[in-house]
């Protein structure tokens, strides 16, 4: 399989394969905007206005609430040391883990309203005025997204060098304003793009907004899908979400003007964070620990509580365990279709790079910042147009019915997991393909392997870090995605995420402990492997270490998932 260009030379196969496959990934995302072509329906024109200004505003508070507390938490860290220091930096990611729609199940069931159970960790029964609005919604989504912007803003810290704040001293600045004058400054590129990560997932969240009543744009998707089955609506309201999160990219990028991750000197050294005594080390112990406690730890607690209770009354839902293997087969399916899709796009770019190859990845990639409720409707047009001209092929051909193969089938739901998850597999092969040296390439091919065999042979075995690694972001992606899964599911084929989403609609806290539980522990698992692989990122890349000189540029940290 091959081209010629222009010029005569040949296009390798797989880089052709590797444009098509990327292409196949983002093709789904074009029927958003070719929906507006037949005007703007009446649907379309009731509910933008409201849902636009509620997503903007949430949008607009994550970012700022998680610009605060995340940066605040990574400059505490990074430049003063107090008692549990090097604990609570692992600590401090946890909340990644734990999805917004289960942090508003654990504080509507136990602080909010209703109680079916006697346990309670928190003595129940308590109101919350303002739970339920702008302001808890924002608060919710601040409280678990934070880590975006403290992770890549303690990565930036780390690679400073403390000559620049020396220097401040040196002009008679003390030691924390030195910090906020120079410091804060040089991450500010890693501050805006964590803060523009968070304000995405918040605009694409689903399922802590709705338990919320708090009617952003992913909401008005689902009531429009589900409620007035418009598909055109949808489809328009879809478009002017994907508009207002590629807004955030731009906004982002606009912000971080021409700053660059150029901080840290060839001959500089380490950072040493300044010691506390007293009551600010109790302070600056307390106040992490409060929020872990807050957001992780009594809800994970709670939950645990919630769940024995259940199985000890033995009020475990009859479809948990089919909610199971379905959460399990989709995101095994998911993640293997991913890592072959990323791996075809990888490798193409790798064999023959090229403007085009590289536009059609980047395109891929793009499905990561659309939210899932957006990617469900724009997949839905394509997969019901190839189920008509199957059935009409197989009608007209073998004179029998076959159905409907992807529309409200596994299948169509696996395919929008790749769309809105390929950029998660793609971004960890990508940085696993430039470690390996092209004369491992050259002296394959000497050899006389061809380009299947060269990816078999060499890449694979060397990709596999990599590949685990897609394949690990990919399923616990699936495991918690909640918009895509309710909008396209099989009928009677629910996951987790949807077991817990309608219990807690119902108030049946009972049913929704167990299977939310089961999330937040698999959730767990990207967390500490990100910590490790960070902690892993040169000497004295651990909080609680002295610092120690090293080579400039070497690496430390890592950055979040994208």
């Amino acid at each position: 399989m091959a081209e010629h260009t222009a010029t005569g030379r040949r296009t390798p196969g797989w880089a052709v394969v590797g444009v098509l496959v990327a292409l196949a990934v983002a093709g789904p995302l074009v029927a958003l905007p070719l929906s507006f072509l037949g005007g703007v329906g009446p649907t379309t024109l009731a509910l933008l206005p409201p849902a636009l200004g509620r997503s903007v505003l949430l949008g607009v508070g994550v970012a700022a609430g998680t610009l605060v507390v995340g940066g605040a938490l990574a400059v505490l860290v990074s430049f003063w040391d107090f008692p549990g220091r090097r604990l609570l930096d692992r600590a401090l990611v946890l909340p990644l883990a734990m999805p917004s729609y289960v942090l508003v199940f654990v504080l509507v069931g136990q602080l909010g309203l209703a109680n079916p159970l006697q346990t309670s960790l928190f003595g129940g029964g308590l109101e919350l005025p303002g739970l339920r609005g702008p302001a808890g919604a924002i608060g919710v989504l601040t409280a678990v997204l934070y880590p975006y912007v403290y992770l890549l803003g303690r990565s930036a810290f780390l690679g400073q060098s403390r000559q620049a704040l020396e220097a401040a001293r040196t002009l008679g600045r003390g030691y924390g304003r030195a910090v906020w004058a120079v410091a804060v400054p040089l991450a500010r590129p890693a501050l805006a793009a964590g803060a523009a990560l968070a304000a995405m997932e918040a605009l694409a969240d689903f399922g802590a907004v709705n338990l919320l009543g708090y009617r952003t744009l992913t909401d008005a998707i689902y009531r429009v899908w589900y409620g007035a089955f418009d598909e055109a609506a949808a489809l328009q309201l879809a478009s002017v979400l994907v508009s207002l999160a590629l807004l955030m990219v731009v906004a982002e990028r606009v912000l971080r003007g021409r700053a660059r991750y150029h901080q840290a000197l060839h001959r500089g050294d380490e950072i040493v964070p300044r010691r506390l005594h007293g009551p600010r080390a109790a302070l600056a112990t307390a106040v992490p620990c409060l929020l872990l406690a807050v957001v992780f730890g009594l809800p994970v607690a709670q939950l645990v509580a919630w769940s024995a209770e259940t199985v000890a009354a033995g009020l475990v839902a009859d479809r948990l365990g089919e909610a199971v293997l379905s959460t399990l087969v989709l995101a095994v399916a998911a993640a293997a279709v991913a890592v072959v899709t990323s791996t075809a796009v990888v490798y193409g770019q790798r064999v023959a790079p090229s403007r085009l190859g590289s536009a059609g990845a980047r395109l891929a990639a793009v499905g990561y910042a659309v939210p899932g409720s957006v990617v469900a409707v724009a997949i839905y047009v394509p997969l019901v147009w190839v189920d008509r001209r199957l059935i009409a092929a197989a009608r007209e051909l073998f004179g029998i019915d076959i159905g409907l193969l992807f529309t409200g089938t596994v299948l169509g739901l696996v395919g929008a997991y790749v769309v809105r998850f390929h950029a998660q597999a793609y971004f960890s092969l990508e940085s696993r393909m430039t470690r390996i040296p092209p004369n491992l390439d050259d002296a394959a091919r000497a050899l006389g392997a061809d380009r299947a065999r060269l990816l078999a042979d060499v890449h694979v075995p060397l990709l596999w870090p990599g590949v685990a690694t897609a394949a690990l972001l990919v399923a616990v992606e699936v495991i918690k995605e909640l918009p895509a899964t309710a909008l396209l599911r099989p009928l009677g084929r629910d996951t987790l995420a949807i077991l817990t989403w309608e219990a807690t609609k119902d108030a049946r806290f009972d049913v929704a402990a167990l299977p939310a539980l089961l999330i937040v522990a698999v959730g767990l698992v990207p967390v500490v492997s990100l910590v490790r692989l960070r902690d892993r990122g040169g000497p004295g890349a651990g909080p609680g270490r002295r610092a120690r000189s090293r080579p400039a540029g070497s690496p430390r940290g890592s950055r979040p998932r994208r």
